[in-house]
């Protein structure tokens, strides 16, 4: 269903739960919000997963290192949710787009 309701928006026709759909330039910022957000949730489920790598060698740790792979981590969540995720997105962007639409 949630497939639908975005299609709907999409498109531009009215979907179950969405009366009308904002303009495309509005959807695509409100789905790059919702993509992001998803990037952000990723990111944080799965930083406790590196906390436990030890790092070996002369070059390994450090603070450098704790920075490196923050980014590292920031970008993995970015990747899946570029490439669909948890489906997370999806829910959220339904929400803000009913959530738009009441305060029309």
């Amino acid at each position: 269903m949630q497939d639908a309701l975005i299609q709907s928006a999409l498109v531009g026709q009215p979907g179950p739960a969405v009366p009308k759909a904002p303009r495309d330039a509005s959807l695509e910022k409100v789905r790059a919000a919702a993509v992001e957000f998803e990037a952000v949730f990723l990111a944080q489920m799965l930083r406790p997963m590196f906390d436990g790598v030890g790092t070996d060698g002369p070059f390994g740790g450090g603070q450098a290192e704790a920075i490196n792979r923050d980014m590292l981590v920031d970008e993995y969540g970015k990747a899946l949710a570029q490439r669909g995720g948890i489906g997370l997105a999806d829910s959220v962007l339904a929400e803000m787009l009913k959530m738009q639409e009441a305060s029309r």
